[in-house]
């Protein structure tokens, strides 16, 4: 009797187990029901520029080839100016960038007849980085970054920044020059009359530059906030002085989004070459990134914008108006809260 039980007992227990595991299932077919395919829409779309908005693109891409697994998406990182070079010529459909666009690049788009749509897509905060066992930098301003990082300032010791830090030489790692998080910090803290010193360990990949500041305690270096963010276990994040209140702040979606991390908050974009735009698998992809780029934006850890910036892009994609608001009729570089600059009337067209 026991060994006729013994088949019935492991059938009881296996329907138990089952019903443990079912709602888990369910739920998992539930989530891939919410994810509606289409199969019919097809094609490519090549998208280079910033590794600082490579993530979010890449996160864009992933989700995206889910809905619509026929279109191939390309996801390259050869810099923000790398990017605008390919761009202006046609060659790619969208250019990732942590800055707008110069004059210099909106020209060469204008001779090629590559008309875009600027899309700004999330905020960054510039993030300045050391090595954990670094114990001296507290908090620092835009002057001693400008003794560190520029020519004019050529600090080669800890010692020759702050006096009571230590007499010890100084690693220095900073983003490639075809990089817009280069441009940006280079015009914030070395000016238009200023320039970086020539001696950096640089480089266009954000994680060689992660690996070089890990990997020294004398280290100092900087990049976008979700490499940070990525990398917070072997990295330390030093709060910048802002210029205007004094405080010393650290980036974080608040500071960054309220610009209270001044002098480096800034937005991140997305340009789309007008033409790409009427082929349906260009045009639904810059469609689908704009309506994921609050959440694209917080996983990659971004900052979203504000939804009236949005909503002048959705404006702007679905009429297809082409130019940039960052720069004057006259191609001088406008700048201030995206907010005011991101406007109607400040639409510098082709």
């Amino acid at each position: 009797m026991r060994l006729s039980l013994l088949p019935l007992i492991l059938v009881i227990a296996a329907v138990g187990c089952s019903s443990k595991i079912a709602p888990t299932e369910q739920a998992e077919e539930q989530a891939a029901e919410k994810i509606t395919v289409n199969r019919e829409l097809t094609g490519d779309v090549s998208i280079d520029g910033s590794s600082t908005v490579y993530p979010i693109s890449e996160a864009a891409a992933a989700q995206f080839q889910k809905r619509y697994p026929n279109v191939g998406v390309t996801v390259g990182q050869s810099g923000t100016g790398g990017g605008f070079k390919r761009f202006t010529k046609g060659e790619t459909d969208i250019s990732d960038a942590s800055r707008s666009i110069k004059q210099e690049e909106f020209e060469s788009a204008r001779q090629s007849g590559a008309a875009f749509v600027e899309m700004p897509i999330a905020f960054d905060g510039l993030t300045i980085v050391v090595h954990p066992k670094n114990d001296w930098v507290d908090q620092i301003t835009v002057d001693e970054l400008k003794k560190i990082f520029t020519a004019e300032g050529q600090a080669k010791n800890w010692s020759d920044v702050r006096e009571g830090w230590p007499e010890k030489e100084i690693a220095i790692f900073a983003p490639g020059t075809d990089s817009g998080t280069f441009d940006y910090f280079n015009e914030v803290v070395a000016g238009e009359d200023g320039q970086m010193r020539s001696d950096m360990s640089t480089s266009e990949d954000d994680n060689v530059l992660v690996t070089g500041v890990s990997g020294s305690p004398e280290a100092i270096g900087f990049f976008g906030v979700a490499y940070y963010e990525e990398n917070k276990d072997k990295l330390r994040a030093v709060p910048v002085v802002n210029p205007q209140s004094g405080e010393a702040v650290l980036p974080n979606p608040e500071t960054i989004e309220s610009g209270e991390y001044a002098p480096f908050s800034r937005p991140l974009f997305i340009y789309v070459n007008a033409d790409s735009l009427r082929r349906p698998e260009v045009k639904r992809f810059a469609q689908f990134y704009l309506e994921q780029a609050p959440e694209l934006a917080a996983e990659t850890g971004y900052v979203a914008l504000p939804a009236s910036v949005y909503d002048q892009v959705r404006t702007n994609l679905q009429s297809r108006k082409t130019g940039t608001h960052y720069l004057t009729e006259e191609g001088e570089s406008r700048s201030g809260p995206v907010t005011e600059v991101y406007a109607p009337e400040n639409l510098h067209s082709f």
